[in-house]
C-alpha cells in the first residue's frame, strides 16, 4: 500500500460525493439558459433535469453490484472517467438529445458514486470512527451542491453560461481519478479475495497502527469472508431481511420526506413568497453555505449520539418545520411577516436534514448489509433511493399545481412522522460496532422469529 494518511484517503474516497452533489444541483441554474437557447418546451426541460436521475439509476444498479467482484477502488476509479465523459459530453452538446445521452452518462457515475462510497468508507473506518468517516460522503454532497450554487450564480452573466456550468465538473473529476490511483483497496475486499498482507496493511494504516485492533479485525473479517459470495437469493434471505428493511425503508423515507424537493426548488419557493430573482437566486447560495456548516455539524457528532435518535429528532424537526412553512406560505401573499416565517422554517426545516436524514441514511446503508453481498446490497438500497428521488421529482410540479404549495408540504410532514414509526419499529442501532458484529448478530437471528429488530440491548 502506498504510505498515505488516513486523512487523504478519506478526502479522496468521499470526493465522488462532491461530484455527485454538484451535477444534481448544476442543473437548477443552467436549465434556465439551456431551455432558451434550444427552445425546450415543458417536456423536454424535464427530461433535461431528470435525465441524470434515470443515469443514477442505472449506474447504482449495475456498477455498483460490481464492486464486490472488482473491488470498490477500481469501480471508484471507472465512476471519475464516466463522470468526465459525461460532464464534457454535456457542455459540447449541440442540442437536445446529445445533452439528454451525456445527462444519462453523468447519471450513471453519480448512482455509482452513492452506491460505492458509503461502502468503500465504512470498511475503511475504525468502528469507533465509522459513522463520522462515511457521513463525509453527504458532506461532500453538500459541499458540491453549494459549489454548483455559486458556479451558476458565477457563469449567469455569459450566453453559453450553462456550459461552463456543466463542464466546470471535470475539474474535480479528473482530482477524483489521480486521487483515486492513489488510494488503497477495501480491507474486507482484499481478504475476500485471500490477499491478507494488503488487508492488514491497510488495516494498520486506518487504525494508527494498532496491532490488537488489527488482528481481531483479520480475524472477523477471515470469518465472514469464508462465506460464499452471495447474490440476489441471499439479498432477500430471511437473514439479511432487516438489512433490507433498513435499506430500503430509510432510501424510500430519505426522500418522500421533501428533502429534494425543497433543494431543488428553493428559489422558487422564495419568489412565490415576494423575494425577486436576484435575491432568490443570492439566498439559494445562502442555503448552501447553511447546508454545508450543518452537515460539517452532525459530522462531528455522529458517533457521539445514536443512528436511530439521530434520525427520529430529524424527522420531529423536520416535520413541525414543514408544517411551519405551509401555513406562511398560506398567507404569504398578504404578509411580509407570513412570507419572513415561511423562510425560517424553510431554512430550519434543511438544518434539521443535513444534520439528520442526509448523512444518517448513506452511512447506514454501508454499515448494515452482510460483506458477501454489500456492494449489491447497498447497490439496491441506492437504486431505490434514485428511483423514489425522480418519482418525487417529476410529481412534484403537477402536485404543487394541483394541491398548491401549502397543502403539499403539510403531506410531506405527514411523511416525516410516519417515518418515526418505521425507525423505532424497524431500525437497529449501528454506532460503535464493528460491521463484522452487525454481520454476526444477523447470523444469530436469522432462526428466530423476532426479526427485524435485533436483541433488546441493540434495538
Amino acid at each position: 500500500m502506498h504510505k498515505v494518511s488516513t486523512g487523504f484517503i478519506y478526502f479522496f474516497g468521499a470526493l465522488g460525493g462532491l461530484l455527485f452533489g454538484y451535477d444534481t444541483g448544476v442543473i437548477s441554474g443552467a436549465i434556465l439558459f439551456i431551455q432558451k437557447q434550444m427552445h425546450l418546451g415543458a417536456w423536454q426541460q424535464g427530461w433535461v433535469v431528470s435525465s441524470v436521475l434515470l443515469g443514477a439509476i442505472l449506474g447504482a444498479a449495475i456498477i455498483g453490484p460490481s464492486s464486490d467482484r472488482y473491488g470498490r477502488r477500481k469501480l471508484l476509479l471507472l465512476s471519475a472517467v464516466i463522470f468526465l465523459i459525461g460532464a464534457l459530453g454535456s457542455a459540447f452538446s449541440p442540442e437536445f438529445w446529445s445533452l439528454i445521452i451525456f445527462r444519462v452518462i453523468l447519471g450513471m457515475a453519480v448512482g455509482a458514486a452513492s452506491a460505492l462510497i458509503p461502502t468503500y468508507l465504512a470498511e475503511l473506518a475504525p468502528a469507533d470512527k465509522r459513522g463520522t468517516v462515511a457521513s463525509l460522503f453527504q458532506l461532500m454532497v453538500m459541499s458540491g451542491i453549494l459549489l454548483a450554487y455559486i458556479t451558476n450564480y458565477s457563469f449567469s452573466g455569459l450566453y453559453t453560461g450553462w456550459r461552463w456550468m456543466l463542464g466546470f465538473a471535470t475539474i474535480p473529476a479528473a482530482l477524483l481519478f489521480f486521487g483515486g490511483l492513489i488510494l488503497p483497496e477495501s480491507p474486507r475486499f482484499l481478504v475476500k479475495s485471500g490477499r491478507v498482507d494488503e488487508a492488514r496493511e491497510v488495516l494498520d494504516t486506518m487504525n494508527g497502527h494498532n496491532s490488537t485492533i488489527v488482528n481481531r479485525e483479520i480475524r472477523q473479517i477471515k470469518e465472514q469472508a469464508g462465506v460464499v459470495s452471495g447474490g440476489w437469493p441471499e439479498l432477500f434471505s430471511k437473514m439479511v431481511r432487516p438489512s433490507l428493511t433498513i435499506g430500503v425503508g430509510l432510501a424510500i423515507f430519505q426522500q418522500v420526506m421533501g428533502c429534494n424537493t425543497v433543494l431543488y426548488y428553493a428559489p422558487t419557493i422564495f419568489t412565490d413568497v415576494g423575494f425577486g430573482v436576484s435575491a432568490a437566486l443570492l439566498a439559494h447560495i445562502g442555503i448552501g453555505i447553511f447546508n454545508v456548516i450543518v452537515t460539517a455539524v452532525a459530522v462531528t457528532i455522529m458517533d457521539k449520539i445514536d443512528r436511530k435518535k439521530m434520525l427520529i429528532i430529524g424527522s420531529v424537526g423536520m416535520g413541525i418545520s414543514l408544517f411551519v412553512m405551509s401555513m406562511g406560505m398560506k398567507f404569504s401573499g398578504g404578509s411580509q411577516t407570513a412570507a419572513i416565517i415561511s423562510v425560517i422554517a424553510l431554512t430550519v426545516y434543511i438544518a434539521f436534514f443535513s444534520a439528520t436524514w442526509g448523512p444518517v441514511m448513506w452511512v447506514m446503508i454501508g454499515e448494515v448489509f452482510p460483506l458477501n453481498i454489500r456492494g449489491l446490497g447497498n447497490s439496491f438500497a441506492s437504486v431505490i433511493n434514485w428511483t423514489a428521488n425522480m418519482i418525487v421529482s417529476l410529481t412534484f410540479p403537477s402536485l404543487l399545481d394541483f394541491f398548491g404549495t401549502g397543502s403539499l408540504f403539510i403531506g410531506y410532514g405527514v411523511l416525516c412522522f410516519l417515518s418515526i414509526w418505521f425507525v423505532h419499529k424497524m431500525v437497529f442501532e449501528t454506532r460503535n460496532r464493528s460491521l463484522e458484529d452487525i454481520e454476526a448478530t444477523l447470523r444469530e437471528k436469522a432462526g428466530e422469529e423476532d426479526v427485524p429488530g435485533l436483541s433488546t440491548a441493540q434495538k
